[in-house]
């Protein structure tokens, strides 16, 4: 497999612990994963807070997380989101904080920075022009290997210019031709949750920006108010081995339950190893064996339509009081992997995920 296919932890709401992702490094190098970017939106140091100083314990975080992905021969990445910075002169002052913020970086040893400008105000005279000075200007201070640009268009999904704005003519293209030839570009697909990316779309894309552009898959990411109360288990589909060719990268955004998120990783990894020849049911089954255990695979197969589907609202309190009884099972007997995955299963029927619509917009 010649795509380089690693997770970016970009979801909303309460990011994982330290522990999980060092965990997280380690499935990471087991199964033959390239890359690894932390880039939740709630760590307020990376988007709304990226002006102030890191805390010295965060600091020591990502160094240990790049020491670890070293070690293990994992790509480590970071995402910097400086929240509407764009918005005021790229100035003197503007220029000093973010020059702190990529030193930091680079003292830590990130081999893929990524400058996110996602979610943000984009109805601008001159977006493009703006993002592009910072993002060249970042991209000259960097010492990463591999330099990633998230734009404020990301997709032609028009929810975005529903939340943020219509976007500017020839924003995209305007990004194609002034962007550093060595800077890539994060694209999400034709909607912001593709189901499903075509070479001809990918391959169009790219004659737009100028370079094949990075995918930023948002599956099986289950953030935000409406999402949280479902569970994406089933297994990648829509994604056909032949479109890593158009791509530079192909990075998977996780659900909020970083255990449960390994089956789906590996579905994916398969699917692109196995090209005709995957089968997403087997995949899954054999992907939730491997990360948890035969019989809890198996569980996880008859339950998927209700948590996939149906969802926390469409359930009955008796139904999850069973459910929290058939994964406590698993809590007793097992240890852990599966009784991780069984927790977040139990936290997940319990409420413990959900992402309120403040939280969603003040991260």
């Amino acid at each position: 497999m010649n795509t380089e296919l690693g997770i970016i932890e970009g979801f909303y709401g309460e990011p994982w612990t330290h522990a999980a992702r060092l965990s997280l490094i380690n499935f990471l190098k087991e199964h033959g994963f390239s890359f690894c970017i932390y880039a939740p939106k709630g760590d307020p140091y990376l988007r709304k807070k990226w002006r102030d100083p890191m805390p010295a314990a965060r600091e020591r975080e990502l160094a240990e997380l790049a020491g670890a992905c070293r070690a293990a021969g994992v790509k480590f990445g970071v995402g910097l989101s400086p929240y509407e910075m764009y918005l005021s002169p790229f100035d003197a002052a503007n220029k000093e904080l973010l020059q702190a913020r990529i030193e930091l970086f680079n003292r830590v040893g990130v081999d893929k920075f990524c400058l996110l400008m996602d979610d943000m105000k984009g109805d601008l005279p001159g977006l493009a022009e703006r993002q592009i000075e910072i993002v060249n200007w970042a991209a000259d201070l960097s010492t990463a290997e591999q330099v990633v640009f998230c734009p404020t268009y990301y997709s032609y999904d028009p929810v975005l210019e529903k939340l943020f704005g219509k976007m500017p003519a020839g924003y995209l293209e305007a990004l194609g031709r002034g962007l550093d030839k060595k800077v890539s570009v994060f694209w999400t697909g034709e909607l912001v949750c593709s189901k499903s990316y075509t070479a001809e779309h990918l391959g169009a894309v790219a004659g737009t920006l100028g370079r094949k552009p990075f995918l930023w898959d948002n599956y099986p990411v289950n953030d935000g108010p409406r999402m949280c109360k479902f569970l994406h288990l089933r297994p990648f589909t829509g994604r056909p081995s032949d479109m890593g060719a158009q791509l530079a990268g192909h990075a998977f955004n996780p659900m909020n339950q970083v255990t449960l998120s390994k089956i789906s990783a590996l579905t994916l990894k398969a699917s692109y190893e196995l090209g005709p020849e995957y089968d997403p049911e087997k995949a899954f089954l054999g992907a939730a064996a491997t990360v948890t255990c035969a019989e809890m695979a198996a569980r996880l197969a008859v339950d998927t339509p209700a948590f996939m589907d149906r969802g926390l609202d469409e359930m009955a309190e008796a139904e999850k009081k069973t459910r929290r009884t058939d994964y406590a099972a698993f809590l007793a007997s097992e240890e852990g992997e599966t009784a991780s995955a069984a927790r977040e299963v139990i936290d997940w029927l319990d409420g413990k995920y959900t992402v309120t619509r403040d939280l969603f917009l003040t991260q």
